[in-house]
């Protein structure tokens, strides 16, 4: 299956000069381009695809040749360390305050919930307006309400319900910050640079994860939470010094969209037309509703299953990002994938979550997680990227906004039922539920992608020996 599929793709409008090409541009004609093996995707129109193509790789670290992508991946390290340590302390500072997984999880629904709710809003800014100045702006506000929920915390005042409303402010901010930062990449680094810079956007979070919750676990237990939220308030300033001193006669103005009615329905329409985003974005919304709980159950492993504090909290999330900076640096390298290569990685993560939740021994159960986190930047880095370039410019706004609602948005689901389950049923078994839900719903999304692509898959021998002998000649 993983191999073999192939959406059934309706036309695309014209190529232009931002819209990638040749194997850049794998899924932004719906085909499958590089195939591990010498296979054959037979479809009624006959054999779409052969041969291995090993011109889809990258220098890893590609695009940091770019002056503006370099400042721009500087300000984010720093940036997205204060943003992990101000996760670990929130989450923290909820379960002590409620002692309930239920309270972690509302919080992060509600951080989440404004995209649900304005995500297309927040892609019709995306492409009418500037994105460094969009950026600038909402780094600021994020700042400042880092700064006050810190002040709130080190004065001792602070209620759940403060935590709960700066979560909600700060989503309201998310709504324009996060799909703006996703399509900005596409100004600071050539087309077939994009998916290599946002594999690398990707590291620094992970990366970034790898210091910040040890960094927040060592603070909470020596002077609290307030602390790890004054530090991510100064953090910003990182990335808006980087901002600003970009050279804009280097940027890749983007088409923007004109002030006209009707354009949501036309982005909407857009996605519609093309069943390979179509399938991604369905695929995103199962992993990231049911998938990307850690903080839920992690948070509940670390004081309920391991019967340690924050220290521990700060490691198991440690572990996951020693797995997804992994997974970032080898998806940094590829230029193409497939829409099985999807499937693919979304089962794994799936089944590891599953071994995850049956693995009581804490070495162990950090192992699994690093595998785990190991998939999941798999799956969320090739999922961005080929959106990405499969979108026109003048819509990709627009496209980025559904897909950052789908992948963001369904938390306001996924987190209150994690939450639940881990109340009701403790972690590990909410653990195993959710990845069970991620697992059905991958195999059900692969089986109906094939049944309409009418693909099936042909192993070509011949061709393999061939291939083979080819090699030897070569070496």
């Amino acid at each position: 299956m993983t191999a073999g599929i192939g959406p059934a793709v309706s036309p695309l409008p014209d190529p232009d000069p931002d819209t990638p090409s040749g194997h850049d541009a794998c899924l932004a004609d719906g085909s499958e381009a590089a195939l591990a093996l010498p296979t054959e995707v037979v479809t009624d129109s006959g054999v779409e695809a052969g041969v291995p193509d090993t011109s889809d790789r990258v220098p890893t670290f590609a695009a940091l040749r770019e002056r503006n992508y370099r400042l721009y991946f500087t300000g984010q390290m720093i940036s997205n360390t204060g943003t992990w340590m101000q996760r670990i302390a929130q989450d923290w500072l909820v379960l002590e305050l409620t002692g309930s997984p239920l309270a972690v999880g509302i919080t992060t629904a509600l951080q989440f919930l404004p995209v649900s709710l304005f995500g297309l809003l927040g892609g019709l800014v995306i492409d009418r307006y500037p994105k460094r100045s969009i950026l600038v702006v909402t780094q600021a506000v994020m700042g400042l309400l880092a700064g006050v929920l810190a002040a709130l915390t080190l004065s001792g005042i602070v209620t759940v319900w403060d935590v709960y409303l700066i979560a909600f402010a700060l989503g309201m901010v998310t709504v324009v910050d996060n799909p703006t930062r996703q399509v900005f990449v596409n100004e600071m680094v050539p087309a077939h640079l994009v998916r290599n810079a946002v594999s690398l956007n990707t590291a620094t979070f992970q990366l970034a994860r790898l210091v910040g919750p040890a960094a927040a676990g060592v603070l909470i237990a020596a002077t609290g939470s307030g602390l790890a939220f004054a530090i991510n308030a100064l953090s910003y300033a990182a990335t808006i010094v980087a901002l600003l001193a970009m050279r804009t006669d280097l940027l890749r103005k983007l088409p923007r969209a004109p002030h006209e009615p009707g354009q949501l329905r036309e982005g909407l329409r857009y996605v519609a037309a093309r069943p390979h985003i179509v399938w991604i974005i369905v695929m995103v919304f199962f992993i990231g509703t049911f998938g990307y709980n850690f903080a839920v159950f992690l948070s509940a492993y670390a004081k309920n299953v391991f019967d340690s504090g924050a220290n521990v909290y700060g490691l198991l999330n440690t572990a996951v990002a020693i797995g997804s900076v992994s997974g970032a640096v080898l998806a940094a390298r590829r230029t193409t994938v497939r829409l099985g290569f999807l499937f693919a990685v979304a089962a794994a993560f799936s089944a590891l979550m599953i071994a995850a939740g049956i693995t009581p021994w804490l070495l162990a159960f950090m192992g699994v997680l690093a595998v785990c986190g190991v998939a999941s930047t798999s799956f969320s880095t090739t999922a961005n990227a080929s959106v990405q370039l499969a979108s026109d410019p003048e819509v990709r706004g627009r496209v980025m906004s559904l897909y950052m609602m789908v992948f963001m948005g369904g938390t306001p689901i996924g987190g209150p039922i994690a939450g639940a389950l881990t109340d009701e049923l403790g972690a590990p078994a909410g653990m195993i539920i959710c990845g069970a839900i991620c697992l059905a719903a991958t195999i059900t999304c692969a089986a109906l992608a094939a049944h309409q692509s009418g693909v099936r898959l042909r192993l070509d021998l011949r061709r393999l020996r061939a291939d083979r002998h080819l090699v030897q000649v070569r070496h």
